[in-house]
């Protein structure tokens, strides 16, 4: 009996750890390593191919440096096409050195498609939704992180040739790799006078001597590199130069405003291609974008003088604050007030000019080091590195030759000792980012049809009431995109029989008899444009009198949310607006 009872348990046991086991995918991706341009592209190509039924696979169109800039689209073609669906756009790696994003990219599509018919909520999400995913949309800029000598903060752009010393000659001075190791650090050359010493306590940092103590006998040369022009300065004209993220066409600025900006907007292929992109798909409702380092998720303004309407303030805020609580330490920030000025950027692209809710979010925080919400000390940055990265983060200092200086010193941190997220906390961060945004993508709008009444008014003239509702949070269009008439207006047509007609239409502020016709279309009664679409969390009541007999249709068409369409029966009658039974999930706006 008792080893009955142990066999049994031990059935249990398994049973519940297999109900609990991560559901399996097609391919077998780890998020625990980043991916090179190749990885990352051989990855997208195994997922397309083991998910047929959800995938599709292109180039939008070629880097500078001939690369592929790679879409995949995620679509039950079942359920409709894409392009028929209210669709997110999700991008990641504009700069080149923010790596991770593209794993964060990539983590989405796999998760979605091996999630698909085993978790109820995702299914739902990809029946009614489309989602275009570009993992890298800087891919050259990527490849120099990688393989070439880099630093956390390089290559930020690409790799189109820009003359930023403006001496006639683009990218002839650039940081050196004078060890050979791929991590461009830093360089300190011997000098009575100098303000730094090497630390007491840890060799591989230089301290600051206090201005009333002794020189410590040591200074800074900079990053490593030499004078290749012999123009007196170093370093001062590496590749690039430049910012796809400032390269958008909205509140684009020169270079003498916006240092990054280039030659004029979309002057660059890969924001060029994007663009297009997004330009041709209007279904598109809201944007992702990610970067690497801050622990921000940030939205606009990007600039003081760009005001947003309230409306869309208070779901641009709904969203990120219910961000914030699903990613730990990281902070809802307005880009111009808690950040600063951008000109030019993908997310006021998206949303100032196309009225796409759009949001940027930073990946990797400090905070993250210590799990405390505080950005770490010296000493516990120290202790994250000495004891969770055993000290692979360093470069220590070893003496090189340098061609005008002599025999200095180099060293220090690696690239990616900062801006990227460890490997091994890497999966965890893509999770977390990724269910934000698809929370973000569950509330794009939903169209759907409300309370309807029918009565009579005369033999043949009927007064028919029809609600359309929209249960999400954004709104069906935004108040930025009714404002500059951006893309085309909600339409709710009433199709009748060459025997009957609409003899009047417009809006009414309830279902009570003889409630006033207000917002009246008179030139075509038959169709009434929608301008404000339909509002967050909200419903709008429309009222047609019909000449006829017998049925009508209507058709509401959202360009991002959604076309539906309803059969009704010219008789007396009161359907209420069915109830929905919603996730516990706190959806006010305000």
């Amino acid at each position: 009996m008792i080893r009955f009872i142990s066999i049994l348990c031990s059935l249990v046991f398994i049973c519940n750890s297999a109900a609990q086991a991560p559901h399996p995918s097609r391919v077998d991706l780890h998020f625990d390593h980043w991916y090179d341009y190749a990885e990352m592209t051989k990855a997208m190509e195994e997922l397309t191919a083991a998910y047929p039924e959800l995938l599709t696979m292109r180039s939008l169109g070629k880097s500078v440096g001939d690369r592929d800039i790679w879409l995949v689209t995620l679509n039950n073609p079942d359920t409709g096409s894409d392009r028929e669906k209210t669709a997110m756009f999700i991008d990641g790696n504009i700069h080149g050195n923010e790596i991770q994003a593209a794993e964060t990219v990539l983590y989405s599509i796999w998760y979605l498609c091996k999630s698909y018919g085993v978790i109820d909520r995702i299914t739902e999400l990809i029946d009614e939704r489309s989602f275009y995913f570009v993992p890298m949309a800087n891919p050259d800029g990527r490849e120099v992180w990688f393989h070439d000598p880099a630093n956390p903060h390089f290559l930020r752009g690409g790799i189109r040739p820009t003359d930023n010393d403006h001496d006639g000659v683009a990218d002839e001075d650039g940081a050196d790799d004078l060890d050979g190791d791929g991590h461009i650090t830093s360089m300190w050359i011997k000098n009575p006078l100098g303000r730094y010493k090497i630390d007491e306590d840890d060799p591989r940092f230089f301290t600051r001597v206090d201005r009333n103590d002794p020189p410590g006998g040591w200074s800074r040369l900079g990053q490593e590199g030499f004078d290749n022009d012999d123009d007196g300065q170093v370093n001062e004209d590496g590749i690039g130069g430049y910012d796809p993220n400032r390269n958008w066409p909205s509140d684009w600025q020169p270079e003498w405003i916006q240092y990054g900006a280039t030659d004029y907007p979309f002057s660059l292929p890969e924001t060029r291609v994007i663009g297009e992109f997004i330009f041709d798909h209007p279904n598109i409702a809201a944007a992702q974008s990610y970067h690497n380092a801050g622990g921000m998720i940030l939205y606009g303004p990007n600039a003081k003088y760009i005001h947003y309407p309230r409306a869309d303030l208070q779901v641009f805020s709904a969203i990120a604050e219910k961000g914030g609580e699903m990613l730990p330490f990281y902070d809802p920030m307005t880009v111009h007030e808690d950040l600063y000025t951008v000109h030019g950027g993908e997310d006021g692209f998206t949303y100032d000019a196309l009225g796409i809710i759009s949001f940027t979010n930073e990946l990797w925080t400090d905070k993250r080091m210590m799990a405390n919400g505080n950005n770490p000390s010296e000493e516990e940055r120290k202790t994250f590195r000495d004891l969770l990265q055993f000290e692979d983060v360093f470069v220590p200092y070893h003496e090189v030759e340098h061609p005008q200086y002599g025999t200095i010193l180099v060293g220090g941190t690696k690239k990616y000792s900062s801006r990227v997220t460890p490997p091994w906390m890497l999966e965890e961060g893509c999770h977390r980012n990724f269910a934000f945004t698809m929370f973000h993508a569950d509330e794009m709008p939903k169209v759907a049809w409300g309370a309807l009444q029918v009565q009579k008014i005369s033999n043949r003239l009927w007064e028919v009431t029809i609600e359309v509702a929209n249960d999400k949070l954004i709104p069906s269009r935004t108040a930025m995109a009714a404002k500059h008439q951006i893309g085309m207006p909600d339409i709710l047509t009433c199709k009748t029989s060459a025997a009957n007609s609409v003899a009047a239409s417009g809006t009414v502020r309830s279902l009570m008899p003889n409630a006033k016709l207000r917002a009246q279309e008179s030139e075509r009664p038959e169709r009434v444009v929608v301008n404000n679409g339909i509002s967050s969390n909200g419903s709008t009541l429309f009222q047609f009198i019909i000449d006829g007999n017998g049925s009508v249709t209507f058709t509401y068409a959202a360009e991002k949310g959604g076309t539906i369409e309803r059969t009704v029966k010219l008789s007396e009658q009161f359907q209420p607006k069915p109830i929905e039974h919603k996730r516990a999930i706190p959806h006010d706006p305000t």
